[in-house]
C-alpha cells in the first residue's frame, strides 16, 4: 500500500523536536543535562529546566527556569510548601527563544536581573511560526528552510 506523506505540513512533529533540542542546549548551557528537563506539549506549549543551585536568600527552595511559548524564559523558586512556583524575573528581551548562552548569562545574574512583568511575545499555539526558530538534530532539518546557528 502506497501512502502520501506530506512533510510540509507535519509542524508539531517538527515542533516538538526542535523544542525538545532547544531544551537539552539550554540544559547544558546552565550546567545541568537532559534529564533536569520536562516538556509540556498542551497549548500554551512550555518547558522547565531544574537547576543545580540555590539563591542565597532562598536557602531551602529550588530554583528552575521555566519557557512558555506566550512569555518566554522566567526563573522560578519552588516553595516549600505545595504551592506552584514563584516567579522571580523574566527574561524578556526581544525574542521568545533566545540563545541558550542569553538564558545562562540570565541565571548568571539572579536575582539582580530580568523583569517582574511577563513579556508577551505571541500568542499560544501555531507553532509553525515557531519551528524554524527551533535547532534541528536529525535528517529532518533537510525539510526546514532555516535554522539558528546556535
Amino acid at each position: 500500500m502506497n501512502t502520501l506523506i506530506d512533510f510540509g505540513r507535519d509542524i508539531e512533529y517538527h515542533f516538538t523536536r526542535g523544542l525538545r533540542a532547544y531544551l537539552g542546549r539550554v540544559a547544558r548551557a546552565v550546567g545541568v543535562g537532559f534529564e533536569s528537563c520536562s516538556l509540556d506539549l498542551d497549548v500554551p506549549t512550555s518547558g522547565y529546566v531544574a537547576l543545580d543551585r540555590e539563591l542565597p536568600d532562598r536557602p531551602g527552595h529550588d530554583l528552575a527556569l521555566i519557557w512558555d511559548e506566550v512569555h518566554g524564559w522566567s526563573a522560578v523558586v519552588e516553595p516549600t510548601g505545595g504551592d506552584g512556583p514563584e516567579v522571580l524575573a523574566y527574561l524578556g528581551g526581544t525574542e521568545v527563544v533566545p540563545p541558550p548562552q542569553a538564558v545562562a548569562r540570565f541565571v548568571e545574574l539572579l536575582p539582580a536581573t530580568g523583569s517582574t512583568r511577563p513579556p508577551v511575545f505571541r500568542a499560544p499555539g501555531r507553532h509553525e511560526d515557531l519551528v524554524d526558530r527551533l535547532p534541528v538534530t536529525g535528517p529532518e532539518g533537510l525539510l526546514r528552510a532555516s535554522s539558528p546557528a546556535w
